[in-house]
């Protein structure tokens, strides 16, 4: 008997000990989970891109969430790998890119905020204006339709050549009606263009790989888009992520005066705030 009251004490001590303990452990446990940052990983081409997003790093830290940049040099993995899942945003492109891409590869992608402007131009290795340019002369342009087709549009505003009535911002060369001087266009991958200047008599340059190749454009493009161009670009993020807590923290902080003011003094006029 003296046995059994023994076990008895023995057992109820033993209760009351763990669950004196449960709610601390628990605690401890929320508590952990509370200061475990989240984290989101956005694709971007490296300039100006990353640059801007690593100027945020610290302001989104500060909210409790870790910001890890993908670096991409090309324009169509950052599509694909945020419709699979692998980011949670990119940085990368402008609306009519991002439409047409999302066509095409029938993606459910969805900008959720404007951010700059990069201003297309055409830059060359021998000739200081398009005057200059002589009869069959070769000009590079980009390979993907819609920067191919603002390409066009570009050298028809400054009078080399005359698209069709009714082009579309995906103008090919087909759509060409007038080209006086007889030029040679050839559609070369975006990245590309920078290294293959000296091949071509001219290019026309995004405004991100020619930042990136070490072009001041407004100093080095013969010819470049005002900043009143529609191409701003923008980040992206799948339709059903648009409206989450962490990607909207990090609109507010790129749509912020800190990164407008570093755009204003770093790229020479090479980016334009468009917000």
């Amino acid at each position: 008997m003296k046995n059994l009251k023994l076990i008895l004490v023995l057992l109820c001590t033993a209760a009351l000990f763990f669950t004196g303990c449960t709610p601390t452990q628990e605690a401890t446990t929320e508590d952990t989970a509370a200061d475990t940052p989240t984290v989101i990983k956005v694709g971007a081409t490296p300039v100006p891109h990353a640059e801007l997003l690593e100027l945020v790093k610290d302001d989104l830290a500060a909210q409790n969430i870790t910001l890890e940049i993908v670096e991409f040099t090309d324009y169509v993995k950052p599509n694909l790998a945020l419709n699979d899942g692998e980011l949670d945003a990119n940085f990368f492109q402008h609306l009519p890119y991002l439409e047409s891409f999302s066509k095409d590869h029938h993606l459910d992608l969805a900008s959720v905020a404007t951010i700059h402007v990069e201003p297309l131009g055409v830059y060359s290795d021998t000739i200081e204006s398009l005057d200059d340019l002589e009869e069959g002369s070769t000009i590079a342009i980009p390979s993907d339709a819609v920067n191919g087709g603002r390409a066009l549009i570009l050298l028809q505003s400054n009078g080399l050549i005359k698209l069709k009535e009714g082009y579309t911002l995906e103008a090919t060369e087909l759509d060409i009606v007038e080209n006086p001087k007889n030029l040679v266009f050839k559609a070369i991958e975006s990245a590309q263009l920078p290294r293959i200047l000296p091949d071509v008599d001219a290019a026309v340059i995004n405004g991100n790989f020619a930042l990136e190749a070490g072009f001041v454009p407004t100093e080095d493009a013969v010819v470049l888009e005002g900043s009143d161009s529609p191409y701003a670009n923008i980040l992206v993020t799948r339709t059903d992520n648009k409206d989450n807590p962490e990607i909207q923290a990090l609109v507010k902080a790129l749509q912020s005066d800190k990164i407008k003011d570093f755009i204003l003094e770093t790229y020479g006029g090479g980016v334009v705030p468009a917000f």
